[in-house]
């Protein structure tokens, strides 16, 4: 648990609606609330693959891939139920020099475009939310950065951001060194989580309540200003607690997941405004300190990502297969004889350690694709093979007239397999 001040906590203006939690519900027409009220099952596709590619195609068949632009600094926020996101929000902004207001998804979802949807009994989930969000970041006025308050808040929405940026960092590639590169900047995303403990959260929402029951009676008598609205939340404990729980469980601990991979910023909103301001400052300097500088980033990102190759590796070695079959059938054959006849053998009688080294001197291994080959059907098959190269010179024959004798490369293939291993239990 987080230490707490005295100081009485700033009250957000936070504009989260009670669409908050939009992303796991559904949206049920009134024909089916009068057959017994049956909660309509969310059958929105959750596959963050499927959601995100397709509201890219639409992007790209909208404006154009080389009208793709969007903000070079992007801060994704995020927080507990009164924990002053919107308070901090203007700071951030003024400390980051972002003119342009911030995108809140709550306020998205209520777009003459996203209640046409809702209305029509439609679902306002994942792809719905990301496809908005994503559309407003390509407005001219966030192009120097932007602010996006409530996204991501599930696993879906996670993992559709990491593609985002994925997206992202390939158009910077694309158009690096041509006219068009200044409009493709080298992306930066930050996470920024704003934590207060439960019972702070809590109190936090009440006191919020409270504070609206009274501005709108004071607007009721007078006749002057304009209501707020008043949560459900912020008047019922059990509901305040509920709503915490709801973003701890959700929102909380998917955004965890990308502490490694975006700057994550983690802040502590217990305190006074002006203490967590200087938090939000120190720790947005920190992580400043930490990004490449966007040369060096240029430099090496046409290297894949580890994790981009493991992802395809399978598909990729099932093409390289299926080819050395049609174009090298004959040179395929042997190596696959060689395996089964003198590979395999050894390989069994290893089979407890899981480690076998093997030489040959089969000349065709000089092929290096047959080496190439050796390795994908090991690979294959489960195992993890290495091949070493040796060349030793060893006495061919003696030359009649000097009787000097002469030597003979002999290249030895030292194959490494490993495997996993068995293991032997013994008797009690």
């Amino acid at each position: 648990m987080l230490p707490k001040s005295k100081p009485e906590p700033p009250i957000s203006s936070d504009s989260s609606s009670s669409t908050e939690d939009q992303s796991n519900e559904s949206i049920i027409p009134a024909d089916f609330e009068n057959k017994g009220k049956k909660k309509v099952e969310d059958l929105e596709v959750k596959d963050a693959q499927l959601i995100f590619h397709s509201i890219w195609h639409e992007l790209e068949q909208e404006v154009g891939v080389e009208n793709l632009h969007f903000p070079a600094e992007i801060f994704w926020l995020n927080g507990s139920p009164g924990a002053g996101k919107g308070t901090q929000t203007a700071f951030i902004m003024e400390f980051r020099d972002l003119t342009e207001k911030p995108i809140i998804v709550s306020e998205l979802l209520n777009s003459p475009e996203a209640r046409k949807k809702i209305d029509a009994g439609l679902l306002a989930g994942d792809r719905e939310v990301t496809k908005l969000v994503l559309r407003n970041l390509l407005e001219p006025n966030y192009q120097s950065g932007a602010i996006v308050d409530g996204y991501p808040r599930t696993k879906t929405q996670v993992e559709c951001l990491k593609l985002f940026h994925r997206r992202l960092t390939e158009l910077r590639h694309k158009y690096l060194g041509t006219f068009q590169e200044a409009q493709f900047p080298k992306p930066r995303f930050h996470i920024i989580m704003l934590f207060i403990d439960e019972e702070e959260s809590v109190r936090r929402q009440f006191i919020r309540g409270q504070r609206s029951l009274d501005h709108n009676a004071e607007v009721d008598a007078s006749g002057v200003g304009k209501r707020r609205e008043v949560r459900k939340t912020d008047l019922d404990e059990a509901a305040a607690h509920s709503r915490y729980k709801t973003f701890k469980e959700s929102t909380y601990d998917s955004l965890t997941t990308l502490r490694d991979v975006f700057h994550y910023h983690f802040i502590n909103a217990h305190g006074s405004v002006i203490e967590v301001q200087q938090r939000i400052i120190q720790e947005l300097k920190y992580q400043s300190s930490l990004e490449l500088d966007e040369l060096t980033h240029d430099q090496i990102s046409s290297i894949p990502l580890a994790q981009k190759l493991s992802l395809h590796a399978r598909q990729l070695l099932v093409q390289r297969l299926d080819s050395y079959q049609k174009f090298h059938p004959e040179l395929f054959e042997q190596v696959v004889g060689l395996i089964k006849s003198k590979f395999i053998p050894i390989v069994e009688k290893h089979s407890i350690s899981g480690l076998a080294y093997i030489n040959s001197e089969a000349s065709v291994f000089d092929d290096p694709l047959a080496v190439a080959m050796l390795i994908d059907i090991f690979t294959e098959r489960g195992f993890t093979a290495v091949v070493d190269i040796r060349r030793m010179e060893v006495p061919s024959r003696i030359d009649p007239k000097t009787y000097e004798i002469i030597n003979r490369v002999k290249k030895v293939y030292r194959v490494r397999i490993n495997f996993p291993g068995s293991t032997i239990r013994r008797g009690l």
